[in-house]
């Protein structure tokens, strides 16, 4: 039986980390929930029982706990998870302060594994994680020469500020998140600008695609795009395989590949969707055509819920994958 803390337990990462916690049955027998000070003092009721939030301070991240995950930010996460890691926690970490160190495992777990050099793993990027999924089969079988992202991502990636600029942006007010408006809208900026033109999100894609899958050589570009929708980012991957390789293929790949489905009949129109994505836990591929403009590419069409694949799901998974590693 573990020992858990959830920081930013009030969030929405957090909460869902909390129902992933219940769904994947991880054994605990005790349960910490760390927020702001603004959010401290409140009862969460938590599988029958009712829990009280505590202010995160240093002298409570010294006490050790199994496993922590982490959800309340980079500048939370640089203070705190070495404190954690020091205290001889497990931390999986949701935010980017991380994920590019050298010492650092960056895990989708059905990509790869924990080697735990140090005790901080880092989640990825939401759209990255959605996206190596797919791609992870394709290196195996075919290789992977290059890699070009598109990304419509929904709102609920910025947190509740993110929803809250949508929902009130249909009653005509500004935006208080968002440099300009974005219902009715779409926005091709997410995180600040970087000198190369691209945006820090973009880069995330970029480098983090190249770690996860251990390709430091891989070509890989990518836009990212806000887009007027709650939940569920969508990600048009255009790939360039070093194997020759069919639509036929990929389809038949991705029906045999663990956490993802294939919805491709165009001929109905049954394609995946943000809406239908939404509570799921696997990623959803379809819209698998050639790219006539290059050679044995392919654009593949990928959804998921953003806040599960692409945040709570993943890192609760990593629990489990050192669980069921401890259990052998």
């Amino acid at each position: 039986m573990y020992k858990i803390a959830v920081v930013g337990a009030t969030g929405l990462v957090g909460q869902k980390m909390l129902e992933v916690l219940e769904r994947k049955s991880i054994p605990f027998n005790e349960l910490t929930l760390f927020t702001s000070a603004r959010s401290a003092n409140k009862e969460v009721v938590y599988q029958g029982r009712t829990y009280i939030t505590e202010e995160l301070t240093e002298e409570k991240a010294n006490e050790k706990y199994d496993f922590v995950l982490m959800s309340a930010g980079g500048s939370t996460s640089l203070k705190f998870s070495p404190l954690f890691e020091q205290a001889g926690s497990i931390v999986i970490d949701n935010s980017s302060a991380y994920r590019m160190e050298e010492d650092i495992d960056l895990i989708v777990p059905e990509v790869n594994s924990p080697q735990l050099n140090r005790n901080i793993i880092a989640n990825p990027n939401c759209s990255t994680i959605q996206s190596v999924v797919p791609l992870k089969p394709l290196q195996d079988k075919y290789g992977l020469k290059r890699v070009a992202y598109t990304t419509y991502q929904a709102v609920s990636g910025s947190g509740v500020a993110g929803r809250n600029d949508l929902i009130n942006g249909a009653k005509g007010e500004a935006p208080k998140n968002y440099p300009h408006p974005i219902y009715n809208n779409v926005l091709p900026h997410i995180d600040v600008f970087l000198e190369s033109g691209y945006t820090k999100e973009e880069q995330k894609m970029i480098d983090e695609t190249k770690k996860i899958l251990n390709l430091p050589d891989l070509k890989v570009t990518a836009t990212c795009v806000r887009v007027p929708v709650q939940d569920s980012h969508s990600v048009a991957i255009n790939v360039t395989l070093e194997q020759p390789a069919t639509v036929q293929d990929l389809r038949h790949l991705f029906e045999q590949t663990e956490g993802v489905v294939l919805i491709d009949d165009v001929a109905n129109n049954e394609y995946p969707l943000a809406i239908n994505t939404t509570g799921k836990d696997e990623v959803f591929v379809g819209r698998i055509r050639e790219d006539d403009t290059l050679d044995n590419s392919f654009h593949i069409w990928c959804t998921a819920d953003n806040l599960l694949k692409g945040a709570a799901l993943n890192a609760v998974q990593i629990l489990e994958q050192i669980h069921l590693n401890n259990q052998k």
